[in-house]
């Protein structure tokens, strides 16, 4: 099912996977890729694709969602030597793509056919004494290890946060549509956390992604959406994505 507002397009492919479209505008792919969620997916249609860090770097997903002429924004920490998996390197990307890569305090634009993206980097980690910590305050995703991204498409702007903590900072932000990370599994924001950051930074709308993709991401979607709807905040579930 793909979420409908105003003249955008909002469809969940799973994982950490959103297809962002405006009418006639440009298409902003987030994370695509990894534990099978592209398997025959070949739509090529990406005028930009985000990359927030090592853990949802998969040149294979980017590869079945960019144009040929796509730009693909690349956290500059993301590092495929280190990956444990067996990754194309960003420098062969960059031989059929226009590769930019971006700190955490970025702002770029993109000039696409159908318009210009603008992103915006923000911040994305697990706080050494938050809900994800172990008890020496090791953390899956530090700071320094990637980033989130607030990007627009059309007339609004789109936040996809990332994998970290619902930090207090993102709440500031203007958004249009947030798409919530509520997976927890002490490795990202549960959707308690994620409700609450949603009350504060208050959306237009909330799409929730990233969750039951694996066991350890194993969240409740309608039970979300009805926390958030509770608050007033308008709320939508792609439900047809939600295997992963």
């Amino acid at each position: 099912m793909t979420v409908r507002y105003d003249d955008l397009s909002v469809e969940w492919l799973g994982y950490a996977t959103a297809r962002v479209s405006a009418d006639d505008g440009p298409v902003v792919y987030t994370d695509p890729g990894r534990y099978g969620v592209l398997d025959d997916y070949w739509a090529r249609d990406g005028d930009v694709v985000v990359v927030t860090h090592d853990h949802h770097y998969d040149p294979a997903g980017i590869r079945s969602v960019a144009d040929a002429d796509a730009t693909l924004v690349i956290y500059d920490a993301v590092d495929p030597e280190r990956i444990g998996r067996d990754v194309e390197s960003i420098e062969a990307l960059s031989a059929d793509y226009d590769v930019v890569r971006v700190d955490d305090e970025a702002r770029i634009d993109v000039e696409t056919d159908d318009g210009t993206v603008t992103v915006w980097t923000v911040a994305a980690h697990n706080e050494p004494n938050g809900p994800c910590a172990s008890d020496d305050g090791t953390v899956p995703h530090p700071e320094g290890f990637g980033c989130g991204f607030l990007f627009s498409v059309g007339d609004r702007t789109v936040l996809w946060p990332g994998d970290g903590d619902a930090l207090d900072g993102l709440a500031e932000l203007d958004v249009g549509v947030l798409l919530a990370n509520i997976g927890g599994g002490g490795i990202v924001s549960d959707r308690h956390a994620a409700a609450d950051l949603a009350e504060r930074m208050a959306p237009e709308l909330v799409v929730p992604i990233h969750y039951d993709t694996f066991d350890d991401l194993e969240a409740d979607g309608e039970a979300f959406a009805g926390d958030v709807a509770s608050r007033s905040i308008p709320v939508a579930l792609d439900e047809r994505s939600t295997n992963g």
